[in-house]
């Protein structure tokens, strides 16, 4: 562990004077997520400026749950994006055989070989929704509450880079599966809202198939009283621990059916 954590260093102080000596782009990637987000949050106010509550939850709530699903997402984006390049950068060019031939783990090295800084600009549009919700959701915050607030953003950090890395894996039969990681990235959208205003069917993939659901309603309701889903929420580390272990096991398996494509 104590290796990793030194190359990861190296690796991450490479990238960062790589994004240092291109600072506009670095610039122009964080005011693209603030234009992104901000038109999603105008979306909300909108929708409240007509109604008082959508399925008995507030506009602060909502916004309370898409502020830890925005800093889930950035934390996950950050760290964890280049999972998403596996197939047509790594794999179909034949540069994939290059890690593989490392005495590093494979896995490590892929995600250690780049930082993604737009991520950055929707951190830090997720801090400002939470402590813009936060003192309005009646809940007298503890030293306690904000450590667990912590545990429950970085579990949605963890399944959603499980989730990306389990379907990446496909790349090793398919090449690139980068359309089905963006099809099934798609359907996080929904976990921004309540998912009691969604059916039995939804509720269930999106808790127990694919569990977006714990990237954002479900940390968020465990700290509203009201929610009738804390019984759930409660499960989030979990379920972020045993989504993290399927997605590096089935990661090994297509591992090892990997086959060089050349270049």
């Amino acid at each position: 562990m104590r290796r990793y954590s030194k190359l990861y260093w190296q690796f991450f102080k490479a990238r960062l004077k790589v994004m240092m000596e291109y600072r506009a782009d670095f610039l122009i990637g964080v005011f693209s997520v603030f234009l992104i987000q901000g038109t999603s949050l105008l979306f909300i106010t909108i929708v409240f400026e007509q109604i008082e509550s959508l399925h008995g939850w507030t506009f602060y709530q909502i916004l309370f749950i898409y502020a830890i699903a925005l800093q889930g997402r950035s934390i996950e984006h950050i760290f964890f994006d280049n999972l998403w390049t596996i197939g047509w950068q790594y794999i179909r060019p034949g540069n994939f055989d290059r890690l593989m031939i490392r005495p590093v783990n494979v896995l490590f090295q892929l995600i250690a070989d780049r930082v993604q800084q737009d991520g950055v600009g929707s951190f830090i549009i997720g801090l400002i929704v939470l402590f813009t919700a936060a003192p309005h959701l009646g809940i007298d915050w503890a030293v306690t509450d904000v450590l667990l607030l912590i545990v429950m953003i970085l579990s949605s950090a963890a399944i959603f880079m499980a989730v990306n890395l389990f379907f990446a894996t496909f790349s090793f039969w398919m090449v690139d599966s980068l359309p089905i990681m963006v099809a099934v990235q798609g359907t996080s959208e929904f976990a921004r809202y309540p998912m009691s205003i969604y059916g039995k069917g939804i509720q269930f993939v999106l808790t127990w198939i694919i569990p977006y659901g714990f990237t954002a309603f479900y940390p968020a309701a465990f700290f509203i009283d009201q929610s009738g889903f804390r019984h759930i929420a409660v499960w989030t580390p979990v379920v972020a621990v045993v989504s993290v272990t399927i997605a590096y096991l089935f990661w090994n398996r297509g591992l090892r059916a990997f086959t060089s494509t050349g270049s």
